[in-house]
């Protein structure tokens, strides 16, 4: 993953919320459901009515093929049988055409409307507010919207043609078979409804196995993942084997469950293929012994001919063949509807950032924003209290000030707030004169600095996660950057060296100075939130990063989160929270 690749980990640690925008635009609004049966589009449509053409096409082509034998075997001139072979290559060459130019059309209409479908959910997911305790895990997304989602594609592209025909030819082949005879089309029409009944009752089975299976490999790469990156913990305490012991038994539990899936699977193809071949077999047989004699009801005529009875049997057994195809992805469509329904839940828009990402326009102006605050209350979903109530507060420009209190008192979720990561349940806040909404947080996030207790480091060079694809930063101005944030060093020994994701090769105190660096980076921003800058650091980390941050903040209003009594005593004022009570002091 390059720097410039994730704009919700840059959002959650320490990029500005308005840096963010260069890294993902997306014009797709989160949806908490996705309806492709409802809306399907137009491509996809068309590409079934081919695939539906291409398969008609066998009606002529198999009676022109019945009369070509017919005459062969009546000792006809071969000079009058020439015309019928060239009728059955022709039609054969365009049954060909259509089903090719349509499943082309299936394919790419599917394929398109799998990317949007990531698209939605993967902005639904950089939309998802820091403070949303019901994220889902980053391993559960993935193996949502990368591995899961493919199993949509065959769905789309597959399962709608062959419903269509599965509706519409076997009753073609029955208009056709009945004017010559009604005993074929009875034995057809009574065999064809205990294929979807059966079909539909397996279907049920299939999509509940299909869930659960889906849900099993979800949770199992989640799990990996968590381990993958306690790692290092997981070593040091000696729980290797009790973690290997228990991914082995997750890979056990998903083998099971895709074996069930595979045996519902094997099912539906037995069903099918039993009630076809008898339905087959029993035409047969009639036609046989009609010709012997034995059952000479049944024909409009009296009695058919070779041409009759061949163009019939021929039939039959591509009265079945849409139902055999129906049959092939009702797996397919069981998988897709599960898969529909994980990414549907993800794409549930859970409490969503204000005003979202929708632009990126530099602010040239860095003169310090006041910040007002009115009023202002918010609660967990999960707690059964506020967090924060009738809180006011009032920040002048260029004023820094520190916010103290214990854990759970609300420091985080007031630098949120103020940063639009989460809507205001009550009360207003007002920045450099600007009310904060969702019409107007874009605007104030470009001028906005975050800086977090665990910035998040990317894959690349030190120098790429610095700019995080900001096009005004140079390599001049991060240089500059890394002068400010004590970083020379790191540069000199890693500079043309690739990180690794996560900040492999950094210290934590090298890593916060990363972050650092990228706040001094940026141009135009008047207010700079940083949250638990100096956390879990000992004594003499915490003071070059609190002097760093201190020479970032000139000029700017700072605003800050902290535990820290020395890193706050640096500050112009101290506001102490506690739960549901706010008390400032001088």
């Amino acid at each position: 993953m390059k720097p410039a690749a994730d704009a919700s980990l840059a959002l959650r640690s320490e990029v500005s919320p308005a840096d963010a925008c260069t890294v993902r635009e997306s014009t797709h609004k989160p949806s908490s459901s996705l309806p492709i049966d409802k809306q399907k589009p137009a491509r996809a449509k068309a590409a079934a009515w081919l695939q539906l053409a291409a398969a008609l096409l066998w009606l002529p082509q198999a009676w022109l093929l019945a009369m070509a034998v017919g005459q062969i075997i009546a000792g006809t001139d071969w000079r009058n049988i020439v015309w019928l072979a060239v009728g059955v290559v022709a039609l054969g060459v365009l049954r060909s055409a259509l089903d090719a130019a349509g499943t082309r059309v299936a394919f790419l209409s599917a394929r398109k409307s799998l990317s949007e479908l990531r698209q939605t959910a993967i902005a639904s997911l950089a939309r998802r507010s820091p403070l949303d305790m019901t994220r889902p895990a980053s391993g559960l997304a993935a193996s949502a919207i990368t591995e899961q989602t493919e199993a949509i594609l065959p769905y789309l592209a597959r399962f709608q043609p062959a419903r269509l025909k599965a509706t519409y030819v076997p009753l073609a082949i029955l208009a056709s078979i009945v004017p010559f005879s009604w005993v074929p089309a009875l034995v057809l029409l009574m065999a064809a409804p205990l294929i979807p009944l059966f079909m539909a009752l397996i279907g049920w089975r299939a999509k509940a196995a299909s869930e659960k299976q889906l849900v099993e490999m979800g949770s199992m790469n989640g799990f990996l993942l968590d381990r993958l990156r306690g790692m290092t913990t997981i070593r040091v305490f000696d729980a290797v084997d009790l973690t290997a012991d228990r991914l082995r038994a997750n890979a056990e539990s998903l083998r099971s469950r895709t074996m069930a899936v595979l045996r519902v699977a094997f099912l539906s193809s037995a069903v099918l293929e039993l009630f076809a071949a008898l339905g087959v077999a029993m035409v047969a047989v009639y036609i046989g012994f009609h010709y012997l004699g034995q059952l000479p009801f049944g024909a409009w005529g009296g009695r058919l001919d070779l041409s009759e009875g061949l163009f019939i049997l021929l039939l039959a057994p591509a009265f079945f063949e849409p139902l055999r195809e129906l049959s092939s992805v009702w797996h397919d469509r069981a998988a897709g509807e599960a898969a529909l329904a994980a990414l549907a839940e993800l794409s549930d828009q859970g409490i969503a950032i204000v005003g979202g990402f929708g632009g990126n326009d530099q602010d040239d102006d860095d003169k310090a924003a006041s910040v007002s605050i009115e009023a202002l209350g918010y609660s967990h979903a999960a707690r059964d209290r506020d967090v924060l109530e009738d809180f006011d507060l009032e920040v002048k420009p260029g004023e820094r000030v520190a916010i103290l209190g214990p854990s759970g008192s609300g420091k985080s979720t007031l630098l949120a707030l103020i940063a639009g990561l989460a809507p205001l349940e009550n009360g207003r806040i007002v920045i450099g004169g600007t009310h904060l909404t969702s019409a107007t947080a874009d605007q104030l996030r470009n001028r906005m600095i975050w800086i977090g207790q665990r910035p998040h480091i990317f894959a690349g060079s030190l120098y790429e996660n610095i700019a995080l694809g900001r096009p005004d930063v140079d390599k001049a101005r991060a240089d500059s950057a890394l002068a400010v944030a004590a970083l020379e060093h790191v540069a000199e020994a890693h500079g043309s060296f690739q990180l690794g994701e996560g900040g492999s090769g950094l210290s934590g105190g090298e890593i916060l100075r990363l972050a650092l660096a990228r706040a001094a980076a940026g141009s135009g921003k008047s207010l700079i939130l940083a949250d638990e800058p100096t956390a879990h650091l000992d004594t003499i980390t915490a003071r070059e990063i609190t002097e760093g941050l201190l020479e970032i903040a000139r000029g700017k209003t700072l605003i800050v989160a902290t535990h820290d009594p020395i890193l706050a005593a640096r500050m112009d004022r101290i506001v102490r929270l506690s739960p549901q009570i706010a008390q400032e002091a001088a």
